[in-house]
Order: C-alpha cells, then structure tokens, then sequence
C-alpha cells in the first residue's frame, strides 16, 4: 500500500508544491497528511502549508478558514452544523475523521480497494483507491443509533463526499463537514469544536491526528492512524466504550477516565 500518495491534502498542483510538512525532530519532509505509526500522540498533522516564515495569525472572534483554492478569508462566525434535529435531541454530537481514521486512500492502484472514486485534479480525472477499515460497518452503523454524527474531514468535499456517500450506507453522518469548515492554524488545518453550535459538553472528536483538535483535546477520543493492516479492531474495541458514553450527560469526566488509563 502507498502511504505517501495519501490525498488528503495533494488537491491541485499549487497545493502539491506547498503541502510539505516535517516530522518533529526528524527534519524529514511529507506530502501526507499523517505519518504512519502507532505512536498517534506524536504524530504531526501535515496540510497545505504557506510560504510565510510566521504561520497566519488566528482570532477567535472571525476564524481564519481555508477556501478551496488555498487563499484564507474571515467569515462571520455562525455555527456549522444547522439546528439539531428532534430525533437527536439530547444526543451527543459526534465528530469523526475519515482519512486514517475510517479509510485510507491512495492513487496508486490497490487490488482489494473497496471504492475506486474519480477525482478531477487540474482538469485531469484521477482514480483514488480507497481501502476500508476493518469493522467500519459495524461501527458506523452503531455509532448513528446513539449519537448525532458528523463527518469532519480537512479533505475536500470533491473526494469525501463521494467516499462518504458509498461508505455511509446508514445514514449515520447528519452533516458533512469539509476543508473549508477548518481554522487554518499554525500550518495545520484544525477542526474547532466550538464553531459546531453545540455545547462542547457533549461534543466528542475522534481522529488520528491530535493537531485536528488542537482547540479541544479534552474532548478527543485519539484513534491510531490506519493504512492497511487488516486485523486491526480499533473501531469494534470502541463501539462498547461508546455506548457507556452515550449514557453520560457530562462528557469530560468520562474521557478524562480513559485518557488516564489507557
């Protein structure tokens, strides 16, 4: 499997020449996105990266968020997600990351990829191969009976979308969120919680990148990153800590429990 070619953030040629990142204490270069490993608390989140020697200054107030074509602009700060639904009510919001988190993908051909989605990258239509993670089904599955769902990717909506509709036969993800829905911090693209409109209370994220929810990490369940390795059960060991979970009124508690033991 090619764990360099990830496209999480290889979208345009421009993008390509600027999404080099490095390894803390290596010095060693990647275009993607996250490195493999087991080690998710060491990991460093690789994205699109700007020339500027100081990285782009963020305020709280009026984000800064990464359009699609790579140029950053201020938005009114409303909250990302529409009004809660009444059949989730109460729930839970649940953020999770597709890429290394639920599938991996690659344009390099894989026999045994589960999806073959087209992308078009600077007028040129590309085969990205996506593998699914093992178990994904059941999880996904689970996780949209017990919480409001959502899908929060700094890939573009070109790629994920098309990956989600195929991946999400439940209906699990009530939202999708894309690139564009990401704070552009310190070279990394951040997913921040309280832009959502939901009380953080309960909001959980579940991600292999911990630079995702830099903003947040006492609301993060971390997730080892993911490529290949078909006995992997990460996602089926988390489905019994997530029904407890769906039980709590308070999150934090709960999260701060595992972080300590785990």
């Amino acid at each position: 499997m090619d764990h360099s070619s990830s496209v999480i953030t290889q979208v345009t040629k421009d993008e390509e020449e600027n999404a080099t990142c490095r390894e803390e204490g290596t010095g060693a270069v990647s275009l993607s996105k996250k490195p493999r490993g087991r080690g998710i608390l060491q990991s460093i989140f690789c994205c699109l990266c700007h020339k500027e020697t100081e990285p782009p200054p963020v305020n709280n107030n009026a984000p800064l968020l990464v359009e699609e074509n790579g140029t950053l602009s201020k938005v009114p700060a409303k909250p990302l997600l529409p009004q809660i639904k009444s059949k989730d009510a109460g729930k839970i919001c649940v953020v999770i990351d597709l890429d290394e988190t639920l599938v991996h993908s690659s344009f390099k051909p894989v026999n045994n990829a589960d999806f073959i989605i087209p992308v078009e990258i600077d007028g040129t239509v590309h085969q990205v191969y996506v593998l699914k993670r093992p178990h994904v089904d059941e999880f996904l599955k689970r996780m949209g009976e017990l919480f409001e769902c959502v899908l929060f990717t700094a890939s573009l909506s070109k790629y994920a979308d098309p990956v989600s509709d195929l991946l999400d036969k439940w209906g699990a993800f009530r939202c999708r969120l894309f690139r564009e829905s990401c704070v552009f911090h310190r070279g990394n693209y951040v997913k921040d919680l309280s832009r959502l409109g939901r009380d953080l209370n309960k909001v959980i994220i579940i991600d292999n990148s911990p630079a995702s929810y830099v903003f947040h990490p006492d609301n993060a369940v971390p997730v080892a990153s993911w490529f290949d390795d078909m006995s992997d059960t990460e996602l089926l060991d988390l489905i019994p800590f997530f029904e407890r979970l769906s039980k709590v009124d308070d999150i934090y508690d709960i999260l701060k429990q595992q972080r300590t033991t785990s």
